[in-house]
């Protein structure tokens, strides 16, 4: 179920036109995930949404493989299960903007225009210290409107990547992080791995949209929830990516805590 038009062109023009008019895709607008609001003390943060070719993992789901975006993968993290906010969830790379990453107000340029240049920064910077990924191999195409995450009381700016030099990735700090994994875009639009993960706060759920990976190494299924998983949902939908899935499969999302 796509809001609008599919944007038109080759995956990396996509990509562009969706950062261009990143304001355009819409993070609250289908089921009621976020949980609580943002007080007047939230952080800024930054997470690097990297898309890449295809490593020499193969896609494991072989429907709907002609078009656009079948041939890439994303890059994710799973942060360690030790951690105090949001332990054992998968993530993309980022975090806080720190002071040496800059003054918000100032701009980099980017293929879809002008854009937040310390968010840049701390996408990047986030990057490296998690998986080891070399920035200077990332093409920085823009980045969407920042999505308030009340649970953890962060304005986050999701930064679009292309991956136009692949160096090696993994954990850099298992105290941080348990996994770093690419996951092709044709696994996560497979439809029989797609559902929404539930949290009940109370009287009230909260849902948004999953999807189940399987990961090279790994015995059990990880899952991609939560604010990521909405960001991912609404990404390859506005790029008209996504196959239509069953949204009336609901499953308790997988160790959530207090927070998410």
């Amino acid at each position: 179920m796509t809001t609008s038009s599919p944007i038109q062109g080759g995956p990396r023009e996509q990509l562009v036109e969706l950062a261009r008019h990143g304001d355009s895709v819409i993070m609250h607008d289908r089921e009621p995930w976020r949980i609580g609001e943002l007080d007047e003390n939230y952080r800024h943060s930054a997470v690097l949404v990297l898309f890449g070719a295809l490593d020499s993992v193969p896609a494991e789901y072989a429907e709907h493989s002609e078009g656009p975006g079948r041939d890439l993968d994303v890059l994710f993290v799973q942060r360690a299960a030790t951690l105090r906010a949001h332990p054992g969830q998968v993530a993309f790379p980022g975090g806080r903007l720190d002071p040496p990453d800059g003054q918000i107000g100032t701009f980099l340029d980017a293929p879809a225009g002008r854009v937040s240049a310390p968010h840049v920064r701390a996408a990047l910077r986030e990057a490296h210290e998690e998986t080891g990924l070399d920035p200077e191999g990332v093409d920085v195409l823009g980045a969407l409107h920042p999505v308030p995450l009340p649970v953890s009381n962060h304005l986050v700016t999701p930064v679009i990547g292309w991956w136009c030099k692949e160096s090696p990735v993994d954990v850099v700090d298992h105290a941080e992080s348990s996994l770093v994994f690419r996951v092709p875009v044709l696994d996560l639009i497979n439809p029989a791995h797609r559902y929404y993960a539930t949290v009940t706060r109370g009287a009230y759920t909260y849902k948004s949209p999953a999807f189940d990976v399987h990961v090279a190494g790994v015995a059990e299924t990880v899952t991609v929830w939560g604010f990521t998983g909405v960001v991912l949902d609404r990404i390859l939908d506005r790029l008209g990516w996504s196959v239509e899935w069953d949204r009336s499969v609901k499953r308790p999302a997988p160790g959530a805590g207090p927070g998410e």
